[in-house]
């Protein structure tokens, strides 16, 4: 059997195995934080399309897509973008909770900044549900790379690259860029390309 395939055969399952692999709490709707809105400064995503490639032949998921400032940079930039959230933030497809969807599969890429208590969830449905080759993209503080249980993930199934920037790249509450001054979080891109078995590479940028 090749590694590729024993990669596919990894992300066989649904989302109860994904939490029970985790030792997450049981899931439930009413548990996510409506309020858990980080909105990624669309800047953050350009920068990261002009080192790593996404082919536009294949669609892109923004499945947490909050009001839109991923999904319409992608537009703008040629991509054919699907774009979901759980919450209604004016923009997208509402009430789609990307966790509790069962038995799907995207053949596209994904690209997205989900809310931070549920990275790890998203990290595993998302590689659970693209074919092997294709790539999911996360932005998430560097300090996600801290943690047992997140130790197992980079073990397990290595980002391919993480991109850090040399100057902060903010995330703005509820969307409200204009109203931030600064940010006490450093972010970073963490790029998957499913198969991949290798040493994650970091690489600085902007």
């Amino acid at each position: 059997m090749t590694k590729n395939n024993e990669m596919a055969k990894d992300w066989k399952g649904n989302i109860q195995s994904i939490h029970i692999c985790m030792g997450s709490r049981n899931y439930a709707i009413q548990e996510r934080q409506s309020q858990d809105f980080y909105a990624t400064n669309p800047k953050a995503l350009k920068l990261l399309l002009e080192i790593e490639y996404f082919d536009k032949i294949i669609p892109v998921w923004e499945c947490a897509c909050g009001a839109g400032h991923l999904s319409k940079l992608l537009i703008e930039k040629g991509y054919d973008v699907k774009s979901s959230d759980l919450f209604d933030r004016g923009y997208g497809k509402t009430g789609i909770d990307f966790l509790a969807m069962e038995n799907q599969e995207w053949n596209g890429n994904i690209i997205t900044n989900p809310p931070f208590i549920y990275a790890t969830e998203f990290i595993y449905k998302a590689l659970q549900i693209i074919p092997v080759g294709n790539k999911f993209a996360v932005f998430l503080p560097i300090r996600y790379l801290e943690g047992v249980s997140r130790g197992q993930i980079f073990k397990n199934f290595p980002p391919r690259i993480i991109y850090v920037p040399s100057r902060r790249l903010k995330c703005a509450r509820n969307g409200e860029f204009e109203k931030m001054k600064g940010s006490a979080l450093s972010f970073a891109w963490y790029v998957w390309h499913k198969g991949f078995k290798g040493t994650t590479e970091l690489k600085w940028f902007n």
